[in-house]
């Protein structure tokens, strides 16, 4: 038999406060209905200050742990997918580790902004695949309010802060395990979805501080018409390649950015509503975390079961996009 990753556990973690459409209409020019309306957003999570990505990111594990009865000295491998680490280096990983207690892992991140988890939980399967390793934590964290630019109404109404996490373990069992991914990018999107300044290119200075290029800049109807295609299209794609179809799917997890762009590939896949984890309405855009804190959060809901077809998608800034394919592995909490 084939040796295969599955999910053995899942958790998240969200930071206490809120900030609310009627909060943001205080700050900027923006109203509830009008942010509603084309975002499907309600309130999101905001980390306070003085705390970083890898706060949330180790809650997330402690979680974690706590839900699959281990010491987190049993984790082997942390991968860290965000795009809002607490420095350029030590990497949010490193960070983690220490703060979970997981002193036997070794860890480090992936940045590929909202496609970051499915990119990061390809890789951590192949570890699990390959018999390198026996339990392996995946974690989406991104504190999105750090790079936010509360004057800016195009993109302060979008982000929130969470974390998301999951166990891989190995089986060989068939009715579950990940399945199959489809990964992509496209670099020449970059400038449509970008953090400008902060890098080796453009390094803190006066002048990049007061252009405010330490803050996300988005072109959002380019950003907007690529997503819609390309979530639709590898949502598909991987259904087909692996004679599937939407009538097959037990719940599709899409990245949280918009629900008109959730709503396109919905309607790509042929499935009803009740097939779809949504929760942007209260959590917004969490990057990295979207997929996880969804995943978490149906779980707990009682949405899932053993041996349940489930399928990822995303589409991020980079451009990137992704897909995953899986047969959840854990019967109803």
């Amino acid at each position: 038999m084939r040796r295969k990753a599955y999910i053995s556990a899942v958790a998240h973690y969200v930071p206490p406060k809120i900030l609310t459409n009627f909060d943001l209409e205080k700050m900027v020019d923006t109203n509830d209905e009008w942010i509603r309306t084309r975002t499907g957003i309600k309130e999101r999570h905001i980390l306070e200050p003085g705390k970083a990505t890898s706060d949330m990111a180790a809650e997330a594990v402690k979680n974690l742990c706590e839900r699959r009865g281990i010491d987190p000295m049993e984790i082997e491998l942390i991968i860290v997918a965000t795009v809002t680490p607490d420095m350029f280096f030590p990497s949010t990983g490193n960070l983690v580790q220490e703060k979970c207690g997981a002193k036997n892992a070794w860890s480090f991140d992936v940045a590929a902004a909202c496609s970051g988890f499915i990119y990061a939980l390809s890789v951590g399967t192949q570890f699990i695949e390959s018999g390198r390793h026996k339990k392996v934590v995946v974690i989406g964290s991104d504190k999105m309010s750090a790079i936010t630019n509360y004057r800016d109404r195009n993109t302060c109404v979008l982000f929130g802060d969470a974390a998301g996490a999951v166990l891989l373990e190995p089986t060989e069992e068939e009715e579950k395990g990940i399945l199959d991914f489809m990964l992509f990018s496209d670099g020449s999107g970059a400038e449509y979805l970008l953090m400008k300044a902060g890098g080796s290119l453009y390094p803190a200075s006066l002048e990049t501080v007061a252009n405010d290029w330490h803050f996300i800049y988005q072109d959002g109807k380019s950003v907007f018409k690529f997503a819609v295609t390309k979530m639709a299209e590898v949502a598909v794609n991987i259904l087909e390649k692996n004679n599937f179809s939407g009538k097959d799917l037990t719940l599709f997890i899409p990245h949280q950015a918009n629900l008109r762009i959730i709503d396109a590939t919905v309607k790509r896949l042929g499935i009803d509503y009740d097939k779809v984890m949504i929760n942007i309405d209260k959590y917004g855009n969490t990057t990295a975390a979207t997929i996880p804190l969804a995943l978490s959060e149906a779980y707990e809901q009682g949405k899932l079961d053993k041996g349940d077809l489930v399928l990822f998608a995303t589409f991020g800034g980079g451009f990137t996009w992704a897909s995953s394919l899986l047969k959840w592995g854990l019967p109803k909490p």
